[in-house]
């Protein structure tokens, strides 16, 4: 995670501290509201919903016990709403793009994601596609049955690449942006990013300003990296240990990783 004062620049402020929005046991209704409110901020890229397009069917299977949160998602992203908002209007790599940050929360790592899901979409179609991002792995791991996609990539996870983080911002824009009035909507953010394998600055959503130490005139930078060693859940924690590190920019990935491996929870990354 990074620091505070630049997840306040960033706009991203509103994630730092909420807990992802999850269906327990003994739900009451207000959980389902809940639930029903993240999903289609998520999902539908935070556009605003008349009354008459809300999918009440599915909302009802949901409030009754019928349907998971997940096959709830699947409902919302299956939508003729859906398509008329992120697919028939958009090109199909846009498409993809958004499917990667609506379901899965987070940007596509690389140019071969966006072909693969392309060629499934091709070969297979609409639904075949769809299906692919909430029937994998990756999101059984994070989200499972009961909870809400949420944005993953504003801390590092499991098995992501550094160069995920810079990409989520591309894509985000802002949490008071809607994925349907971004000025570049008839075309992927990400474009130039992917092709060229190369990291993308990171930019507040409002002026443009890159965060220092993300673009590629910073490699010269130490960075400090602050953890927190987690409960492990085999011995009761009186105290959790904090470390800082200060490497530099080529090692930077290679000690998250690192943490990683070990079940640390990374606090912060900040210039030294």
């Amino acid at each position: 995670m990074t620091s505070s004062s630049a997840a306040t620049r960033l706009g991203f402020e509103p994630f730092v501290n909420t807990s992802p929005v999850e269906l327990r046991p003994n739900w009451t209704g207000a959980d389902v509201i809940a639930v029903i409110t993240a999903a289609n901020r998520q999902v539908f890229g935070n556009d605003h919903l008349m009354a008459s397009e809300r999918l009440v069917g599915a909302e009802s299977l949901l409030a009754s016990g019928n349907i998971s949160v997940r096959d709830f998602v699947r409902a919302l992203a299956q939508s003729d709403l859906y398509r008329t908002k992120f697919f028939s209007t958009v090109p199909n790599t846009r498409f993809i793009e958004l499917n990667f940050k609506h379901l899965l929360g987070r940007a596509p790592n690389d140019e071969a994601e966006i072909t693969e899901h392309l060629d499934r979409y091709i070969e297979h179609g609409y639904e075949a596609e769809i299906n692919s991002y909430i029937d994998s792995a990756e999101y059984q791991d994070n989200f499972g049955e009961s909870i809400v996609p949420y944005f993953r990539g504003f801390a590092y996870q499991t098995g992501q690449r550094t160069v995920g983080f810079t990409r989520m911002f591309q894509i985000y824009r802002g949490y008071a942006n809607s994925d349907r009035t971004q000025s570049k909507n008839k075309s992927t953010w990400l474009n130039e990013g992917l092709a060229q394998n190369t990291a993308n600055p990171i930019r507040t959503p409002h002026y443009g300003q890159a965060l220092t130490g993300t673009t590629g005139d910073d490699r010269g930078q130490m960075y400090r990296v602050r953890a927190i060693q987690a409960d492990n859940g085999r011995t009761t924690q009186i105290r959790r240990s904090v470390s800082e590190y200060v490497v530099s920019y080529d090692q930077l990935s290679p000690t998250l990783q690192r943490l990683n491996k070990r079940d640390s929870r990374i606090t912060q990354i900040s210039l030294a």
